[in-house]
């Protein structure tokens, strides 16, 4: 199984975005944040994590990049759990049970996604809002040199 990572690899990130993700930590393409949002909401660096960026599923925060590779079961059902305690938390959901089929669902698409791709392929998003809402795009960059390992943490760092 396949899911993406965040990744930095430079320091843009730290600028851009009001919360960047520290790499190595799963994500998602977090389009479900904006799905309510207007031209008046594209401002600043919200208008940048609308543009570009990837959701990181521990902290919340925002990357330019994320990276493919493999996820064992154990943490790809910690993360299913993350993510529904999350839309609990900060957006609304009543309670886990409604929240986890949800948060299922956005894993599973980018779990899709990723299976299309080798190891360390990096990934990006673009959004535009249109009239019928959120659209998002993505490209792709194949596997260099360096494997993902040199920048995402794999496992706890405590």
């Amino acid at each position: 199984m396949k899911l993406a990572r965040t990744l930095q690899l430079d320091i843009s990130d730290e600028n851009v975005f009001e919360k960047p993700a520290p790499s190595g930590e799963w994500a998602i393409s977090g389009g479900f944040e904006f799905s309510n949002w207007t031209e008046g909401d594209l401002k600043g660096k919200a208008r940048q994590a609308f543009s570009n960026g990837w959701y990181s599923i521990e902290s919340g925060g925002r990357a330019s990049f994320v990276g493919v590779c493999n996820i064992t079961e154990p943490e790809l059902e910690h993360v299913r759990r993350t993510l529904a305690q999350t839309f609990v938390d900060h957006y609304g959901a009543p309670d886990i049970d409604a929240a986890y089929p949800v948060a299922c669902e956005e894993i599973d698409q980018m779990r899709s996604m990723c299976e299309d791709f080798e190891d360390n392929t990096l990934l990006m998003v673009s959004r535009t809002l249109t009239e019928l809402g959120v659209e998002e795009t993505y490209r792709s960059r194949g596997p260099q040199d360096a494997s993902l390992e040199a920048f995402a943490v794999h496992g706890s760092v405590d």
